[in-house]
């Protein structure tokens, strides 16, 4: 059973057309269609029977025994469904078979022992040598039969690494050492593609099953139609005892030659049927090779970032953002688009460091930890045409700075900004602040202008001084105080005025003085009262 993906008409053959078909099972169709598209919280199982479901095949049967880990983050990137659904299954230990039957075809998703049975009528297949052959047609049998051992490592292990706990230690390793001389190598490998020791000591084990299903292999011909992939049975009447023991078939080639087409039905020869398989020990643990390959990503790429509606910063405690592909046909520009992804910044420490948070809207360049498409890493960020930058180009092309944007509902007019203007001749340095600035100096400042200063205050204006107060002028100073000046001096003040001084008092002045007054004028007085004086001593 299957469907008909190729047919040929290749000629002729005692005056028949002669035809050639090729037949694949529904899976194959997954080779004729390939997708970008992210997969969230979700178990490569669900993954899997989702994608047959979009393309309506329900054929298919789930006997999986153990459990699996739920994915985060799962990209499907320019590959055929395909090739995504196989390196999944194989990544996670998974593999399958189908089972034939009249009419139909079943995909069996399989991960252990318990997943297969055998056909029916074959649970235990003799072995006859080609010499038995004649006499032994009664039955089917095998009779071809050759055991092939191998040396493989004896250990897997592999390591990973998890931002959100930094010191773990997710190193993990499966051994499965066998009675033979240097058997204990080890493969190490690096990521794991796991975030916790559990998942990475299962994926331990499945890696060196998968190594090891190449330790012992048997191989052999058969006249046995129920030497299917993925079925068992048990051999008997080979002359090595240790062989009679139950087997687990990894791949079967079934061949049928037929003549009798041909118009001379009595010429036609009786049909052959013969069967290649390849096989196991049943009680090995099978799990297929990791031999379809994972699409690496060939460079950077930009992305834009996305949030919850109504937000203009969305982000996490670890400043990362959510992302909207340019490839994702799927993802609604929203918080679902896609996991959180960490944003690089200039500087981080403990604590400190530089945090520039991308904002909705904007494009960033992102990267991906060795082309991995599951692993994105927000790099950079570049301006577009909706997104221009802050000064007009390339008009002012000897600006640089940083201008922010107050959030939320903030318009142009609402920014925090330090600019640089490297123009010769029209250097400055720019800073506004769109509220309040406050400046907080642990030990001195030096300020230094070499020419004018303006200070303007808008409102009031306050200084403390915690000790000495120096002030130099080099030449005049003016003074306007629009309504009262009030000086209060704890202690002593002297003036020193070293040529003239001139006070005018608009009104009245009032001199109060608690003690003494002395007065000393080194040559002539002149004191003009235009009408009374009044003086009174003691």
């Amino acid at each position: 059973d299957g469907f008909v993906s190729q047919f040929t008409q290749v000629g002729t053959l005692a005056y028949f057309s002669h035809y050639r078909a090729v037949l694949h099972p529904w899976l194959w169709f997954l080779t004729r269609t390939s997708d970008c598209r992210i997969y969230q919280q979700m178990k490569v199982p669900d993954i899997v029977k989702e994608i047959f479901r979009d393309h309506s095949f329900t054929d298919f049967e789930d006997k999986l025994n153990n459990s699996y880990r739920e994915w985060e983050y799962c990209v499907q990137y320019r590959e055929t469904d395909f090739n995504f659904v196989s390196r999944l299954l194989e990544q996670e230990g998974i593999y399958y078979y189908f089972r034939h039957e009249a009419g139909k075809h079943t995909l069996v998703l399989c991960d252990d022992y318990s997943s297969h049975g055998s056909v029916k009528g074959y649970e235990e297949i003799p072995f006859y040598p080609p010499s038995q052959h004649g006499s032994s047609r009664w039955r089917d049998y095998v009779y071809d039969w050759k055991l092939t051992k191998s040396v493989q490592p004896g250990r897997y292990a592999h390591n990973d690494y998890d931002f959100t706990k930094p010191k773990a230690d997710l190193h993990t390793n499966a051994p499965l050492p066998r009675r033979y001389d240097h058997a204990d190598y080890e493969i190490y490998d690096y990521p794991g593609e796991y975030l916790e020791s559990a998942e990475g000591e299962s994926y331990a084990r499945s890696r060196i099953a998968e190594i090891q299903t190449g330790y012992e292999v048997l191989s052999g011909g058969a006249n046995a139609r129920g030497v299917a992939a993925g079925a068992l049975f048990s051999l008997s009447e080979h002359a090595r005892g240790d062989q009679n023991r139950e087997y687990l078939v990894t791949r079967a080639l079934h061949l049928l030659n037929s003549d009798a087409f041909g118009s001379v039905a009595e010429l036609a020869q009786e049909p052959v049927y013969d069967c290649e398989f390849f096989a196991i020990d049943s009680r090995e643990s099978f799990r297929s090779a990791r031999i379809t390959p994972k699409p690496l990503v060939q460079g950077p790429q930009t992305a834009v970032v996305v949030g919850k509606s109504g937000e203009e910063i969305y982000t996490d405690e670890y400043g990362r953002v959510k992302l909207q592909f340019h490839w994702d046909r799927y993802g609604g520009s929203d918080q679902d688009s896609s996991c959180w992804v960490r944003v690089a910044q200039v500087w981080s420490g403990k604590n400190w460091g530089a945090m520039h948070i991308p904002r909705i809207g904007q494009e960033v360049i992102v990267d991906f930890l060795e082309g991995d498409p599951d692993r994105p890493i927000i790099t950079g960020r570049v301006y577009n045409a909706d997104q221009m930058p802050p000064y007009g180009l390339p008009a002012n092309k000897t600006q640089s700075g940083i201008k922010s944007r107050s959030s939320k509902g903030g318009t142009g007019d609402n920014f925090n900004e330090i600019r640089f203007e490297d123009k010769k001749g029209e250097e400055q340095v720019y800073v506004h602040a769109e509220k309040n600035q406050d400046n907080v100096v642990e030990n001195d400042e030096t300020t230094s202008v070499g020419h004018d200063r303006t200070e303007d205050v808008g409102n009031d204006e306050t200084i403390s001084i915690g000790h000495d107060r120096t002030e130099t002028v080099g030449n005049n100073e003016t003074i306007t105080i629009g309504v009262n000046r009030t000086e209060s001096v704890g202690s002593n003040e002297d003036i020193t005025i070293g040529v003239n001084r001139t006070e005018k008092v608009g009104s009245n002045e009032t001199i109060a003085i608690g003690s003494n007054r002395s007065v000393t004028i080194g040559s002539n007085k002149t004191e003009t009262i235009a009408i009374n004086k009044a003086e009174t001593i003691g």
